[in-house]
């Protein structure tokens, strides 16, 4: 597979990912691109289904973000598929790859809620692990706990999203605020009275960003009344 992954590499386009901060301190300091287009790293993907676990390790470790995104998309399809056991099994695995492995937002975001999420609807009584990442001096671990809720949000449960979001309130990290706020506004979207109830006794003590997140979808006159 990886030799069909640097066949399409482009190493203009790898010197121009500066959206996502590898520089020296930066969220994604030390973190290697190819210059693989997303369609190109999913159609790559779709021709591996049945890929060994030996082989997406590999893959995981990879310094390079496109090998990494590439094993995601696979062990997301083989969740999916999978029985309970292997559902069980590819979820385990997920959460002690995410420091790791699946560090950078892009990452995180297209896999959390797909693997980790829909894993805890089935296992109630894991959810604590959440709590665990949520605390975690991980960037990584911390944003996956609470784009992890989304799973939760589209069959209407919005809990873990709040208890989530309790916990990550006071973070200072830009990227778990922007997550927060955006969890907050997908279940605002749901149930806008829940959303309110949450930021009643919160809003005032929110980063800005992740209020200005959550409430985007208010009426204007409502927006302002929480920001000012």
């Amino acid at each position: 597979m990886q030799h069909e992954l640097r066949a399409v590499a482009d190493s203009v386009r790898a010197s121009a990912r500066s959206f996502f901060k590898t520089g020296v301190g930066e969220y994604g300091a030390g973190d290697r691109f190819l210059g693989i287009t997303v369609p190109d790293q999913r159609r790559i993907a779709r021709r591996y289904p049945d890929l060994l676990w030996t082989d997406l390790r590999a893959l995981l470790r990879s310094p390079y973000h496109e090998d990494r995104f590439v094993a995601l998309v696979i062990l997301t399809e083989q969740f999916a598929r999978g029985d309970t056991a292997e559902r069980t099994r590819i979820a385990h695995r997920y959460v002690s790859a995410i420091a790791r492995c699946v560090n950078n937002w892009d990452l995180v975001d297209a896999t959390a809620y797909k693997i980790l999420g829909e894993y805890l609807r089935t296992h109630p009584k894991e959810r604590s692990v959440l709590r665990k990442l949520a605390r975690s001096p991980n960037l990584w671990e911390r944003r996956v706990a609470i784009v992890a809720t989304f799973a939760s949000i589209v069959h209407g449960e919005f809990a873990d999203t709040f208890r989530i979001a309790d916990v990550l309130l006071g973070d200072t990290h830009d990227l778990v605020h922007k997550a927060v706020g955006w969890m907050l506004r997908e279940a605002g979207k749901r149930d806008r009275k829940a959303l309110e109830g949450f930021l009643r006794t919160r809003h005032a003590r929110m980063p800005r960003t992740m209020l200005r997140y959550a409430i985007e979808r208010f009426p204007e006159a409502r927006r302002r009344r929480y920001l000012r």
